[in-house]
């Protein structure tokens, strides 16, 4: 995490200094905000990123399964086996 400095140089040798302006805002954005408070905010960040994650393994499945469902290469019972349904 970002401190008061700005870090000068990354590893690729670009400049870099948005990550304590970032921080800066963020720590305005809290405002007084107690801690107990805010950790349902983070929370509630943290289990949008999982549904997120969830959600492109769901889709990456479908993508891979429904051309052949629909083809007829694969039939619903060895699509379940081939997804650990059965």
């Amino acid at each position: 995490m970002a401190t008061g400095k700005t870090q000068k140089q990354s590893s690729g040798g670009s400049a870099l200094g948005f990550e304590a302006t970032l921080w800066a805002t963020a720590d305005k954005l809290r405002g007084n905000l107690d801690a107990a408070e805010y950790k349902h905010v983070v929370l509630g960040l943290i289990f949008l990123k999982y549904i997120s994650d969830e959600s492109r393994t769901l889709a990456a499945l479908r993508d891979a399964l429904l051309p052949k469902l629909l083809s007829g290469e694969v039939r619903v019972p060895a699509a379940k086996k081939l997804v650990g349904l059965e």
